[in-house]
């Protein structure tokens, strides 16, 4: 992993705890109520111009309201809202810092009413509206007012002086930031700083844990990156600046007796452009793009990768048969036509390896790397703040998704860094494994299933599949029933919900502008005729065979004719409907459409 300096000092300009929100029909006023700052951020609702004042100016007719944070501002149909964090709880300290999750939002209107907007542009801004919290109200977003989440513990300390004398926004790595778009009328006035922070999101878990009678802390925390941000089927591959849709960045990290370690993973798409859109099909063949310079797009990819982590491993898990295997051969042949030294290609065929429960043989993978592995080491600091290692590249791992399949493998490979890291720091005898350690193994195992589901649900809409493995070690009847069920919300959610999910998201993120001035949004897509005669024509269709079959006529003959032709009837538009499937799914409809083909 790529290096610039040695230890980490946390000397950037913290913000502001506590809040208070002072409300007028004119101004909006945040006081910072726990570090006896003077100074209070006033926004006009009318300009919407944000200065400082002082706590002396805030009228006393003011409603006040306690907050947590600011997440942020943005402009819909009726104008200008501020979010902001109504509720917090708090996950645990990370190196003596607070780190916080995000329980509940506000999204406030600067406008006192909307009765200067036509019924079409009030039902949009409510479509909009239901939009952003729709994203507030996916679990996992996190925050600190005085430390950089952002960030891993080796980028930290390889930093200059300059840079940790940044606020955090301004040091803030943007991937990981999905407030940064509400957030850019406040990175432009650095004096607001203060009052607002980066907001990740993804799962960050904190426990102590006890071994051989000694005490460490163990977090793991999943940055999810808000380029190429979305929902499963909608946002594949790359796009043309080479991010991959669902990057993940997860870091273990140990501290104990003043000494710190890190280990870092990358997950994301397979890095070329492919897409894989639904049309009511269980699992849509993907489709590898005619058009686009697949090469550039790969090589602009690993190029950051190569950049911020280092040398790369790649872990491609898709199946080397079937609908996966064109991707797993482009894959490949990337790799080599790219030809660079510092990737390397590896790819396991998951479900042919582990087949029929042969869950054992997830090992070949790990002792196939095991060496790149030792290679790579991990990030260590000792307890007088020396750094000892650094970790010099990471593995990237991938299946189709890049949850289910990827995230067993991540454990295990990070298992055994830790095997390693809790051996170097004293915590672990030298004959003593992991496995064997009852208590932390429970808590090591949950946890990272639990990071599982949080990336899947996010991504995909439900729950991870496989968990029953990371959280016992073996599979099970009752996982592989779970893992069912998951898949039928899956493909309920991905066909019929998933395109307001992404609009939602592209609305967050600012990859779509609201424009009041414009009458007329993207969301007034009327449907075709037969989106709405044919479902009709097959239920009904399919209602009368089965009256049919349940009130039979005069003779066989006659119900066998009726059953034939409402079955046949049935069929036929069942098969009409599946024919134009795209017509029948919830697609996106703030999307530019270059974008999704």
């Amino acid at each position: 992993m790529c290096t610039l300096s040695v230890t980490h000092r946390f000397t950037l300009a913290f913000v502001v705890c506590i809040l208070c929100r002072h409300t007028t029909p004119e101004k909006f006023y945040i006081e910072a109520c726990d570090d006896g700052a003077n100074e209070v951020l006033t926004i006009d609702r009318v300009s919407t111009e944000m200065t400082l004042i002082g706590r002396k100016d805030i009228p006393p007719s003011a409603v006040t309201r306690p907050i947590c944070g600011i997440m942020g501002t943005l402009r819909l149909v009726a104008g200008m809202y501020l979010v902001v964090i109504t509720k917090k709880k708090k996950v645990g300290d990370l190196l003596g810092h607070a780190v916080w999750k995000a329980v509940e939002f506000d999204v406030i209107s600067y406008k006192k009413t909307v009765l200067h907007l036509t019924d079409n542009q009030m039902q949009d801004n409510k479509a909009f509206l239901a939009m952003i919290n729709n994203v507030l109200n996916t679990d996992g977003f996190y925050f600190a007012t005085d430390y950089d989440l952002t960030h891993t513990l080796q980028r930290l300390a390889n930093t200059s002086p300059e840079f940790q004398e940044m606020s955090l926004l301004e040091r803030a790595d943007q991937r990981f930031v999905w407030n940064g778009h509400l957030l850019r009328e406040f990175i432009a006035q650095p004096e607001l700083h203060r009052f607002a922070c980066p907001v990740v999101h993804g799962f960050i878990a904190m426990r102590t844990c006890c071994i051989n009678g000694k005490y460490f802390d163990w977090n793991l925390i999943s940055r999810r990156s808000c380029f190429r941000a979305g929902v499963r089927y909608y946002v594949r591959g790359i796009d043309s600046e080479g991010h991959a849709a669902n990057f993940v960045e997860t870091e273990q990290i140990v501290q104990y007796n003043g000494a710190k370690a890190s280990f870092v993973q990358t997950r994301g798409s397979i890095p070329f452009f492919w897409s894989q859109r639904p049309n009511l099909r269980y699992k849509p063949k993907p489709q590898i793009s005619k058009s686009g310079n697949h090469l550039d797009g790969f090589q602009r990819h690993f190029d950051s990768q190569i950049i911020t982590y280092g040398r790369q491993v790649i872990l491609n898990l898709v199946n080397q048969k079937g609908s996966e295997k064109p991707l797993e051969l482009a894959f490949a042949k990337m790799v080599e036509s790219l030809g660079n030294g510092m990737i390397k290609y590896v790819a396991f065929d998951f479900h042919k390896e582990c087949s029929r429960m042969r869950w054992h043989r997830l090992q070949i993978l790990v002792e196939m790397v095991a060496d790149l592995q030792n290679e790579f080491g991990y990030f260590l600091v000792d307890a007088d703040g020396a750094v000892q290692v650094q970790q010099e590249g990471t593995f990237r791992s991938n299946c189709m998704d890049c949850l289910d399949r990827t995230n067993v493998i991540q454990s295990l490979l990070a298992r055994r860094s830790l095997q390693s890291q809790l051996g170097k720091m004293g915590v672990l005898h030298v004959v003593q494994r992991i496995e064997d350690q009852a208590d932390f193994e429970k808590i090591y195992k949950n946890t990272w299933a639990d990071n599982a589901n949080a990336c899947a649900k996010q991504y995909a809409g439900t729950g991870a599949l496989k968990t029953d493995f990371t959280r016992t070690g073996k599979r099970t009847r009752w996982g592989l029933l779970m893992d069912g069920w998951n898949s039928m919300i899956r493909y309920y959610k991905n066909n019929f919900s998933d395109g307001f999910r992404q609009d939602s998201i592209d609305l967050f993120l600012g990859n779509y502008a609201v424009d009041e001035l414009d009458i007329s949004t993207a969301l007034h897509d009327p449907k075709d005729w037969k989106f709405l005669t044919l479902p009709i024509i097959m239920v009904v269709a399919f209602s009368m065979c089965i009256i049919c079959l349940l009130m039979a006529g005069d003779t066989w003959t006659e119900t066998l004719a009726y059953v034939l032709f409402w079955g046949m009837a049935s069929v036929v538009t069942a098969g009409v409907i599946l024919f134009n499937g795209r017509d029948f799914v919830d697609a996106p409809k703030l999307v530019q459409k270059e974008k999704m083909d």
